[in-house]
């Protein structure tokens, strides 16, 4: 799969919405296989945070294999999809692997992953010095691994397994 630079942006009030948006458009396609709810997740979803500017949505499903049917749902919907960390989740982009605006990941509702994005997530928006860090770790990072977004991401677990410790 093609990647896009890492870009990162100050924060965005446009972002809510456009996750508010996005949740009214999926909601009605994905009902059938919707358990718990449609979260705002990532970096975009925290007040104050830079972020690469994609807005990144999880959905809760029952399971992998009973949501099996929504990738080619959503695939006829503009995502495109591609088994990234299979094992765990369902992940898409929008509109393109090269430039990208949404990822959706459809992910066991309640599931380890489930509880860790939501969890980080919270742990983020309610703590001024943690965001504080996490901007100056992600800044660093963005820098250092411009073209290699699997690195990128990978350097980035460190704080985040202590941040949920």
């Amino acid at each position: 799969m093609a990647d896009q630079a890492i870009s990162l942006s100050k924060y965005d009030k446009n972002w809510p919405r456009m996750f508010q948006d996005e949740k009214l458009r999926l909601a009605p396609l994905l009902c059938p296989w919707i358990e718990g709810d449609i979260e705002h997740v990532g970096s975009t979803a925290v007040v104050g945070m830079v972020a690469n500017p994609i807005i990144d949505i999880m959905v809760g499903v029952q399971s992998l294999m009973a949501s099996k049917e929504a990738i080619k749902v959503l695939t006829q919907h503009g995502y495109c999809y591609y088994p990234y960390k299979a094992d765990v989740m369902h992940w898409f982009c929008k509109p393109t692997p090269e430039c990208r605006t949404h990822h959706l990941h459809l992910v066991p509702f309640n599931s380890a992953l489930w509880q860790e994005r939501i969890s980080f997530r919270n742990k983020l928006r309610a703590s001024p010095d943690l965001r504080a860090e996490y901007c100056a770790l992600k800044l660093a990072l963005a820098r250092e691994y411009r073209n290699d977004r699997e690195q990128y991401t990978q350097q980035k677990w460190p704080f985040i397994k202590r941040v949920l410790a």
